[in-house]
């Protein structure tokens, strides 16, 4: 009973000081709470929110641009997929994963790194364009932040255009309402960019499809083989699966996967 009581005074008496001083707060005179509320409201400069270009304008604060960042980094992960070679890779990848038939080899992490680091790689001449074109005149004040997003974007442009076939990309104009344009460039890039997507989702399919001829050839040896050996009880996956591992490992699966996907980008673009 007296240890009950002792742990009982100990959580009781923190809590005892901690509603004294909250009283002891309540009981401050308004004015005196009223003149540090002001003294407050004079410390701390308003938020002003207003654009211009001319020297005497002022700037947006400090949070709001803070905020607009953190916003505009919400749709990092989008651009990515949507804009780059991430889609196919990652798509063909799953297609090669589930044409083996392996559940979760190589998992989902290995997949989205490799998908990513060859997205670099094939992306990397592109960056370097963007680069040089608009972040690097930008940093250096050579030009105004919508003239070097303009000229950054001129080479994503390119290479999604060179990706992108003709009926796909007339379809979105013509879904879109748009006049005729006369050349490339006077195509939006938010018309672009799901005429981009529909090409790359078709081109994913179509190298998916070549890629499970092979295996769905070795389902079918094995399943004929054991049916007529009378195995029905075996099941023909516990068969075929380490016969389509040693055909993907003899035939240096992974480079004819990686050379192939790299080249068709190439191809493409004309390289």
């Amino acid at each position: 009973m007296k240890a009950a009581l002792r742990k009982l005074a100990f959580f009781a008496v923190p809590l005892v000081l901690f509603c004294a001083q909250i009283s002891v707060r309540a009981e401050e005179q308004p004015g005196e709470m009223a003149s540090k509320a002001d003294q407050a409201g004079k410390d701390q400069e308003p938020i002003k929110v207003t654009f211009g270009d001319g020297p005497d304008a002022p700037r947006v604060s400090s949070t709001i641009s803070m905020l607009l960042t953190m916003t505009a980094m919400a749709f990092l992960p989008a651009l990515l997929m949507m804009t780059t070679s991430f889609a196919r890779i990652i798509i063909v990848l799953g297609f090669l994963r589930q044409a083996i038939g392996t559940q979760q080899s190589p998992p989902n992490t290995i997949l989205i790194g490799v998908s990513l680091f060859l997205t670099l790689f094939i992306m990397s001449p592109v960056f370097n364009k963007m680069n040089d074109a608009g972040l690097a005149p930008y940093n250096k004040g050579e030009l105004s932040g919508e003239v070097a997003i303009e000229r950054g974007l001129k080479p994503l442009r390119e290479f999604m255009g060179q990706q992108t076939r003709k009926k796909d990309l007339a379809l979105m104009i013509e879904l879109s309402r748009l006049p005729q344009p006369e050349s490339f460039e006077y195509i939006p890039t938010m018309t672009l960019i799901p005429a981009f997507v529909l090409s790359e989702l078709r081109t994913a399919f179509q190298m998916g499809f070549l890629l499970f001829l092979p295996f769905i050839v070795i389902d079918l040896v094995v399943a004929s083989v054991l049916m007529s050996l009378g195995m029905v009880m075996l099941p023909p996956a516990m068969v075929s699966l380490p016969l389509k591992l040693l055909l993907f490992v003899v035939a240096d699966g992974w480079f004819l996967i990686v050379r192939s996907l790299t080249v068709s980008f190439a191809a493409a673009s004309g390289a």
